[in-house]
């Protein structure tokens, strides 16, 4: 399966707080707005999104059909047959993507130990 970009959504409790950790990491601004409540973070391929109140737990994401610079790439796995894909596998997907549908589309499921994974294709 070719998954996309991969970033990890983190729920923060002060987002400016958050921005200028980060920033002494290393890692610079690529998307959001403080206004908006959230950020994309990045450094090199690393992808980090701060989000405040939009969230409870932390969240692992891919976005099928980009790169970590959010350029669309020539070939990928359609988020509908990564779905098709996980159930023949027999994981569950407790949110599933509209599979009569194209285009944009989302699907999320547990891991073992709880953690929401976030498939979010944009294209």
């Amino acid at each position: 399966m070719k998954l996309g970009a991969f970033s990890i959504s983190l729920n923060v409790k002060d987002l400016q707080i958050s921005k200028t950790f980060y920033e002494n990491l290393g890692f610079a601004v690529f998307a959001g707005d403080l206004k908006m409540n959230y950020l994309i973070m990045k450094n090199g391929n690393a992808l980090i999104g701060l989000f405040h109140g939009m969230f409870e737990k932390n969240i692992l994401t891919f976005n099928p059909g980009w790169d970590e610079n959010a350029k669309m790439l020539d070939t990928f796995d359609d988020v509908r047959t990564i779905q098709k894909e996980l159930k023949a596998k027999g994981i569950k997907i407790e949110t599933e993507a509209d599979e009569k549908n194209s285009g944009p589309a989302s699907l999320v499921l547990m891991d073992p130990d709880g953690n929401m994974i976030l498939f979010d294709q944009h294209v």
